[in-house]
Parts: C-alpha cells; sequence; structure tokens
C-alpha cells in the first residue's frame, strides 16, 4: 500500500461517529488497522466500565478498515453482519483494537477485531473479540 492510500485511510478513519467517540488510527497495514480510544469519563458506563456500545462501535470500525485497506479506488466497505463476545469488563485509561482480513473475498470480506483494555503502564487484557462481515460496494 502506497503512502497516500494509507493516509487517506487514517484520516478517513476519524470522522463522524468514530470521530466524536474519539477513535484513532494507530496502524495501517494491507488487511491489517489498529486503533485507539483515551477513555474520557462519558464513555463509561454505571458502573465505570467503558460501555459495551462503545467497544462494539469500536471494534465493527476499525474492522470495517482492515477490510477498506484491500479494496480499489471508487469503493467503500458497509458491515453486513457482525458478532462480538465480552470476556471481561475493560477497565483502564485506554482501549487498544486490531483488526485483520480473515477471508479478502472481492466483494464479501470478514475481518476479526480484538478489543484490549490497557492501564497507564501500558499493561493489556484482552476484553472483547468481533467476527464482521462487510462488503465492499460502490455509492
Amino acid at each position: 500500500m502506497d503512502i497516500a492510500r494509507a493516509r487517506f485511510l487514517r484520516d478517513d478513519f476519524a470522522q463522524g461517529f468514530p470521530a466524536y467517540c474519539g477513535f484513532t488510527a494507530t496502524r495501517v497495514e494491507e488487511g491489517i488497522f489498529d486503533s485507539r480510544l483515551l477513555v474520557r469519563p462519558e464513555h463509561q458506563q454505571q458502573d465505570g466500565f467503558v460501555h459495551a456500545g462503545v467497544l462494539a462501535t469500536m471494534a465493527d470500525h476499525t474492522a470495517g478498515y482492515s477490510a477498506f485497506t484491500l479494496v480499489e479506488g471508487g469503493k467503500r466497505i458497509l458491515t453486513i453482519e457482525f458478532k462480538i463476545n465480552f470476556f471481561k469488563p475493560a477497565l483502564g485509561c485506554l482501549v487498544n483494537c486490531r483488526a485483520r482480513v480473515i477471508n479478502p473475498g472481492r466483494q464479501v470480506i470478514v475481518a476479526e477485531a480484538e478489543v484490549f483494555s490497557a492501564d497507564a503502564a501500558g499493561r493489556e487484557k484482552l476484553v472483547a473479540k468481533a467476527t464482521v462481515t462487510l462488503m465492499a460496494v460502490i455509492l
């Protein structure tokens, strides 16, 4: 992937609702996309854990961009299905998401995303894993 395409994907990732949430891209490679969230009080639910909806949105969006790294110009990626398992509450000041394509079809692409919570020292715990089915479309 050339530098211009990687820059486009990194910038495109942080728009609209994902930008409002505070998601930022941290790694862009062919078939791989990672993101980060600095946890704010509004990301937490009533018990102080990062809300499951925030984690699901992050997993879906990051997996979508791992698929987006593989499509040619003029196409966009839309989620057609996703499943997420939550393993433990997300605590800490940071959430990292690592996504990768596991089936690079021409139109239907399957990716997986792992979501980790991290403390101030950078120690991570796997808190969720998603499988996301996406479709490459021309808008």
